[in-house]
């Protein structure tokens, strides 16, 4: 295991290369490691309450900066944390709008979620599994990485040069459903006849001299090889795939986004050997498809960022409230507890909650939707009947970190994907899915999408 000496500050970049374009895109790059000074408390599972023993793996945030032809700029950044709260991110965008000119909608910040990283929170107050001097070093770290993600922006800004672009699809075999039907209703088990998203997009950015510069790749399965007894920081099986790619490809950036996995996790699980596993597996396919024929991607890239307005179930009445917290699951007990909280003190509670969505169109070759919280993979199939089944890649686990988004269907039959929203103000009407697919289809006509 690691000793923790390494340090937040260290940064990755490409110099510039004076090469003679010849393609339609400019492109730069950057990483910097982000594995902590100070043991943090974990984050992923609540029954984990202390901070990390061990280094096993350090962690990276890392980003890619592409402009067109036009000279418009957008940037993806990619990190090895479980996600990035609604109250931590508009730091970072102001920041970066500041000090590169790259407005949000052009911003597609995203996380791992791996359950083996930090916690991230901007409160002082400790919360009831944590000590005061945890909570001072967690929100340290925070403020840190919000300076830091924004000095990442910046550096890959001022790196850019001529890139070709080009991209492909493979599978991950080990993506599991873990919704299982029992007589006692949905538990968390693996489910091998329940839907999941296999596929494994992966964009290519190539210098012009033949080098490869990065290999952003998504895999919509929970980054939780690693169970809640783990106490070594680590990126579990996305942070091993992206050593491996950079390790064959060296010089190069290997960035990872997360899917529609919502209701997917690996399969098997629970032991660091297994997450290098899956790490090879998915390296192997990232490798084959960045060696294999792959299809070019044009320019010029239209984006746009709205809100979808995702419906929330009628409010109850504090007595039914009560009767959740007594006899429901226990994973709608926490909400119900708030909601009593906030009507006893006269407030309402929201009939809404508005979550991000980003279309960006590659010219006519390429749709990536930038969807927030942790969506389920019926928004693949969902999206896919909306708006067409050709040319699209649906991230995940972007933007706003508020919890899961199941489907209507998910809703009926019940289960840990319906307990609501974080923050404790609702949970999602089954209404909610209308609600998002309306919002991405606007939105990805607005970008200039073909329908099929």
């Amino acid at each position: 295991m690691k000793t923790l000496t390494v340090s937040i500050i260290s940064i990755f970049f490409y110099s510039l290369v004076p090469v003679v374009c010849q393609g339609n895109w400019m492109a730069g790059t950057a990483r910097i490691m982000i594995t902590p000074e100070t043991p943090l408390v974990m984050s992923g599972y609540a029954s984990r309450t202390k901070p990390f023993f061990s280094v096993k793996q350090d962690i990276w945030a890392k980003t890619l900066i592409l402009e067109d032809e036009t000279g418009k700029r957008v940037a993806i950044i990619t990190t090895d944390l479980v996600g990035i709260y609604s109250d931590i991110s508009p730091a970072i965008y102001a920041g970066i709008e500041e000090r590169t000119g790259i407005q949000r909608q052009d911003v597609l910040l995203t996380w791992s979620h791996t359950h083996s990283g930090p916690r991230l929170t901007l409160k002082d107050k400790p919360s009831s599994d944590a000590t005061e001097a945890d909570t001072q070093n967690s929100v340290a770290y925070t403020k840190a990485l919000q300076e830091q993600l924004v000095h990442l922006v910046e550096v890959a800004s001022r790196s850019l040069q001529p890139v070709d672009l080009s991209w492909g699809s493979g599978v991950a075999s080990f993506v599991m459903n873990r919704r299982q039907r029992t007589p006692r209703g949905v538990r968390l088990a693996p489910n091998p006849s329940g839907h999941v998203d296999r596929s494994l997009p992966c964009l290519k950015v190539t210098t012009t001299d033949g080098k490869i510069m990065a290999a952003l790749f998504q895999v919509a399965c929970h980054n939780t090889t690693l169970t809640q007894n783990n106490y070594a920081l680590c990126g579990d099986y996305s942070g091993f795939a992206q050593a491996h790619v950079e390790k064959r490809y060296p010089g190069a950036n290997a960035m990872f986004m997360i899917g529609c996995a919502g209701n997917a996790n690996p399969y098997p699980r629970g032991t660091m050997e297994i997450a290098e596993q899956h790490g090879r597996e998915v390296a192997r396919e990232v490798s084959r498809l960045l060696e294999g024929e792959l299809t070019p991607v044009t320019g010029p890239l239209p984006t746009v960022l709205d809100v979808a307005h995702l419906s929330l179930q009628p409010q109850k009445s504090i007595p039914e409230l009560e009767d959740i917290v007594k006899n429901g699951p226990s994973w709608l007990k926490g909400n119900a507890r708030t909601m009593i909280e906030v009507l006893k003190n006269g407030e309402t509670l929201p009939i809404t909650y508005d979550a991000a969505v980003s279309v960006w169109q590659f010219g006519t070759d390429l749709t990536l939707i930038g969807l927030s919280g942790e969506v389920v993979s019926g928004y693949v199939l969902a999206t896919q009947s909306a708006i067409g089944h050709q040319k699209l890649w649906i991230a995940a686990y972007s933007h706003d970190y508020f919890g899961y988004l199941p489907t209507a269907q998910i809703l009926r039959d019940g289960g840990y994907e319906t307990r609501g929203l974080f923050n404790g103000m609702g949970w999602f009407d089954e209404q909610a899915e209308e609600d998002m697919i309306e919002t991405v289809t606007r939105l990805a006509n607005e970008a200039g999408r073909k329908f099929e």
